[in-house]
């Protein structure tokens, strides 16, 4: 007894937050296998390697994210068991390091902060909120500026009735059963979520943008949830466009409950749906619906923030102090 590797060792769980432009991962969840598609947990796994850990390190994901989804910050808890006589990493050696060795320049680890041995970046959340940003006024995807494609949904009509947009958004609003809105065959135990926000607002423009391009106008969605609806899922078939009059724009991804709601708000600014619609498709609770086949395109979608309470203790907390 005694005599294996970790003998002797102490084992420290750090929660670690840390961002990604989503656009050439398969989503944030590690790929297992010889497949040549790869997520973020894989490079922040590779990364972790080079720490020593006499226990291999494990990423567990707060926020899963579509391929393509972006995130401004996302997090994670780790665990790391040095060897014995060596001190655990402090928090800001840990993010030091993560970062020298991430070999991929999309992603960045943000801060870490030491935890206790049963905290659960998953579970303990307390809010998820998600960003989706439009633009409007974009005759195609190759109109707009190259350092805004693949960051937002670029639609070709001129506005938006906003005003019918957030009436829409209202009876989102709650604690509902969102059947309607995820996969059809999803295994989650239970479809009731609560929508605790759920806005639609003028974006003030992107400083990438032309001032010749001024036609050019952005949008914002937001969502805020302890938890969303979600399901890693291919289907077979093309997913149309609303409002985009592009066709057949991307294939089936994994489809999130963020998705389908916003592309149905997004109907409803096009005027191809009333906001009382929008009701009877939550009340429905049908995932096969005819309005329910509308699924935003992944890469106009960012997680926002992942918010967590009872960690007074993590003092400059980012999860705290928002």
């Amino acid at each position: 007894m005694g005599s294996g590797p970790a003998a002797g060792s102490v084992r420290a769980r750090y929660l670690v937050y840390f961002q990604y432009l989503g656009t050439d991962f398969n989503g944030v969840a590690a790929v297992r296998g010889a497949q040549r598609a790869v997520g973020v947990q894989n490079y922040l796994e590779e990364a972790a390697e080079r720490l020593k850990s006499v226990v291999p390190v494990k990423f567990v994901i707060s926020s899963r994210t579509d391929a393509g989804v972006h995130a401004l910050s996302n997090a994670a808890h780790l665990d790391v068991q040095r060897r014995s006589g060596q001190p655990p990493f402090s928090p800001e050696v840990l993010t030091q390091a993560l970062n020298t060795h991430l070999k991929h320049p999309a992603i960045r680890v943000l801060q870490a902060f030491r935890v206790h041995s049963n905290f659960h970046a998953r579970y303990a959340a307390t809010s998820r909120t998600y960003l989706y940003r439009l633009v409007t006024g974009c005759p195609g995807p190759d109109q707009l500026s190259v350092f805004e494609r693949n960051r937002c949904w670029a639609l070709q009509a001129d506005n938006l009735d906003v005003a019918a947009m957030q009436e829409a958004a209202q009876h989102l609003l709650g604690t509902h059963d969102f059947s309607a809105f995820q996969s059809a065959g999803s295994p989650s135990t239970s479809s009731v979520r609560t929508l605790r926000r759920a806005s639609v607002s003028p974006d003030p423009g992107s400083p990438l943008v032309l001032p010749e391009e001024s036609r050019l106008q952005f949008w914002t969605l937001e969502f805020e949830s302890q938890s969303f609806l979600y399901r890693q899922v291919l289907c077979p078939g093309a997913i149309l466009g609303v409002g985009t009059g592009l066709g057949p724009l991307w294939q089936s991804r994994p489809w999130s409950q963020v998705r389908r709601m916003t592309a149905v708000l997004v109907a409803v600014g096009l005027g191809a749906l009333t906001p009382t619609e929008v009701k009877v498709i939550l009340e429905c609770r049908d995932p096969l619906g005819r309005h329910q086949t509308r699924v935003a395109p992944a890469h106009g979608l960012f997680l926002k923030s992942v918010l967590y309470g009872g960690l007074g203790d993590l003092a400059g907390n980012p999860a705290c102090a928002q």
